[in-house]
């Protein structure tokens, strides 16, 4: 699937929370409506990212993951 974005962030290789604190300051400098694409590789984040969406009212567009990489589509609120 093909998914349109307005702004890529890398989180390969770091761990919980880096992730989660590296986009809540990338979400911060986004307009609502906007979406972010994040790649990580901790595990941990699938459980992260669908928390962090239910908590702050972003939307999580898409998730899969593929070859220990993560990819994740947040609409900012």
């Amino acid at each position: 699937m093909n998914w349109n974005w307005d702004k890529e962030l890398d989180v390969r290789g770091l761990v919980c929370p880096l992730p989660i604190l590296r986009t809540k300051k990338s979400l911060a400098e986004m307009v609502a409506g906007q979406v972010l694409k994040i790649v990580a590789t901790d595990p941990a984040a699938v459980i992260d990212f669908q928390v962090f969406a239910d908590q702050t009212g972003n939307h999580l567009l898409f998730f899969s993951e593929s070859d220990e990489e993560f990819l994740f589509y947040l609409r900012k609120k």
